[in-house]
């Protein structure tokens, strides 16, 4: 007899400083008539204050909301609590973890590959970031883990985008921009975004946000010729932030706002009100000698891993017709083949680095080094 596994559970890491809007958020997930059952990890079921007669069913530390969402507490062991709810796979469709406001979301992102028996159940779906238009600057400079927040972040909501100007607002997408030039940026008000834009987008997993937008990892307009252009609602292109790393941005805005994307020196006025810690390095090189390349990444995140954020690449291996995606948090390393190369792909290696006191100069020599 064929016993079919369950699919893994698509789980959101929910993270942003105090006051971020993280709670308006969760509020409208667990209340929302979006037809989906959605189970709710968060640190303090005071701190979301679902009023009682939404709670239809109470155990423990798992709550029912009316809408068939559940909502959960973490008073101890974050496994403990998604073991408990995996017990219930087939109850909802997806977990969501809200972190505290204080929190580096790593370890809770860590958490979905250190346990096996998590690890086969769930699947870490994405890491989104909200960030407080009007209070980002302060929060910059003041606060590493809101920065950290941005540069670990798959999806970043920007809100209260209506409590600041336009030139305001586009320099604090500036500044997002430049500490994590691959996330998904949405503008929004009062935490108002189409769930479908930030739920089940397989964000985290690399292979598949690469196959949603092939120039996930690409680096330089230029030498992609991609060419500037005006953006009208709905837009699903690449911008081209001038003076500003040459990335290529994936932005997904809402349709409500009305803005241009190309405001030339708005990087100087984000640069000069909070210098940045948090620094991307995107390498690239043609195809790699697997005998070098292979310790050349273990090598790097023993030496780099408690600086290393996020590590993102597809590599072309030397006599390999499959890409190879590999991705890192700190230490822990995964990779996979991904698919095979199509006939007119480019066979080229490219990684992005996200983290603090990074060399860039030696990341990029080692790594051309591995060339077959």
């Amino acid at each position: 007899m064929n016993i079919q596994t369950p699919a893994p559970i698509p789980v959101t890491v929910l993270t942003g400083y105090l006051g971020a809007g993280k709670t308006t958020l969760l509020n409208r997930i667990l209340t929302g008539d979006h037809g989906k059952k959605y189970a709710v990890i968060v640190n303090e079921f005071g701190e979301i204050g679902i009023d009682n007669d939404l709670i239809v069913e109470s155990d423990e530390e798992i709550y029912e909301m009316n809408n068939g969402c559940v909502c959960c507490t973490v008073r101890g062991d974050l496994i403990r609590v998604v073991q408990g709810l995996t017990r219930r796979a087939g109850r909802f469709d997806a977990i969501i973890v809200e972190t505290t406001g204080l929190a580096d979301p790593v370890p809770v992102a860590q958490t979905f590959f250190m346990d096996d028996d998590v690890r086969t159940k769930t699947q870490l779906d994405a890491v989104i970031a909200l960030v407080d238009a009007k209070h980002l600057p302060l929060r910059l400079k003041d606060s590493p883990e809101a920065e950290d927040q941005i540069a670990f972040a798959d999806v970043v909501l920007i809100n209260k985008s209506d409590l600041v100007s336009a030139e305001e607002l586009s320099a604090i997408e500036t500044t997002v921009r430049k500490i994590n030039p691959s996330a998904n940026i949405h503008r929004t008000e009062r935490s108002s975004v189409d769930l479908d834009k930030i739920l089940d987008r397989g964000a985290f997993d690399l292979a598949r946000a690469i196959e949603t937008d092939p120039h996930f990892l690409d680096q330089g307009e230029a030498e992609h010729g991609h060419p500037d252009h005006e953006c009208g609602p709905g837009c699903d292109h690449h911008h081209h932030d001038h003076d500003h790393d040459h990335a290529h941005h994936h932005h997904d805005h809402d349709h409500d706002h009305d803005h241009e994307h190309h405001h030339h020196g708005d990087d100087k006025l984000s640069a000069d009100k909070h210098d940045t810690s948090v620094k991307s390095i995107s390498l690239r090189a043609g195809q790699l000698d697997p005998n070098k390349f292979f310790p050349w990444i273990q090598k790097t995140t023993q030496m780099d891993g408690p600086n290393i954020l996020r590590l993102k690449g597809i590599i072309a291996l030397n006599d390999d017709d499959d890409r190879y995606v590999v991705q890192g948090i700190h230490m822990i390393i995964e990779g996979d083949h991904n698919r095979p190369w199509k006939e007119n792909e480019p066979r080229e290696s490219r990684i992005v680095f996200i983290g603090r006191d990074l060399d860039a100069e030696r990341l990029e020599r080692t790594f051309k080094a591995c060339e077959a």
